[in-house]
């Protein structure tokens, strides 16, 4: 029960890798908040589902007094909730461009400037951004991707600075997947995912769950004095 009475907020929990976040928090004895901009189709003893577009400035306002409001502190927030919308740079549109960065890195900073805060506040609290293996190392076709996972790195050393600053025992970490069998993954040709593994030094690719687990830590007083951080966890690759 590592997490034992805390009050969790996990984005993009309606499946994969949010999901096994939300499922892992209750396991550690967490209450978990589930958001998702589609309906949560799962229900779990100590979690509450929340519908919620992280890229609705609005939207994440009404959801911060609520929480406020509703829970004596916030403990965790993991910032989950990502897109895709991949092209090459030359055929890539506008609205390709913006959408992905209205979800992956200003819905990010939609919660954190409410957030961030209400845990400077209280004295306490865990941060965990979401980047990707394309944010560390750049995929082909996904610059608009990669561009928001790799600031990433920089709002979450930045935060870690500014949320701790007066004292208080705030950490803001991140952490990269490698290639991990979500849902996404699902659609791409086997022998492309065949190259994924063997890239890898462990030979295969990942499972949400050990994302999760990588998470978990994370978020638990066992990573009490890791802060700033970013945590690759990728099978190896690239090494």
């Amino acid at each position: 029960m590592r997490l034992n009475g805390k009050i969790a907020i996990v984005t993009g929990a309606a499946a994969g890798i949010g999901r096994c976040v939300a499922e892992a928090f209750v396991q550690g004895g967490a209450k978990v908040l589930a958001c998702d901009v589609a309906e949560i189709p799962y229900e779990l003893d100590g979690m509450t589902a929340y519908k919620l577009d992280i890229a609705n400035a609005e939207e994440c306002f009404k959801f911060y007094e609520y929480v406020a409001e509703e829970y004596p502190t916030i403990d965790i927030l993991v910032n989950n909730a990502g897109i895709t919308r991949d092209a090459m740079t030359a055929k890539m549109t506008d609205a390709q461009w913006d959408d992905v960065m209205a979800v992956n890195l200003k819905g990010v900073f939609n919660l954190v400037r409410h957030i961030g805060p209400l845990m400077e506040h209280q004295g306490s609290g865990s941060i965990i951004n979401v980047s990707s293996v394309v944010g560390e190392f750049g995929n082909i076709g996904q610059a608009n991707y990669a561009a928001t996972k790799s600031a990433i790195y920089g709002v979450t050393k930045t935060w870690a600075k500014e949320f701790a600053r007066k004292g208080a025992a705030v950490r803001v970490n991140s952490v990269s997947p490698g290639y991990t069998m979500t849902d996404i993954l699902k659609t791409v040709p086997q022998d492309l995912l065949d190259k994924f593994a063997k890239q890898t030094m462990l030979g295969r690719l990942g499972q949400p769950e050990e994302i999760a687990k990588a998470i978990l830590f994370l978020a638990s007083d066992d990573a009490s004095y890791i802060t700033g951080h970013n945590l690759s966890v990728n099978g190896g690759m690239r090494l």
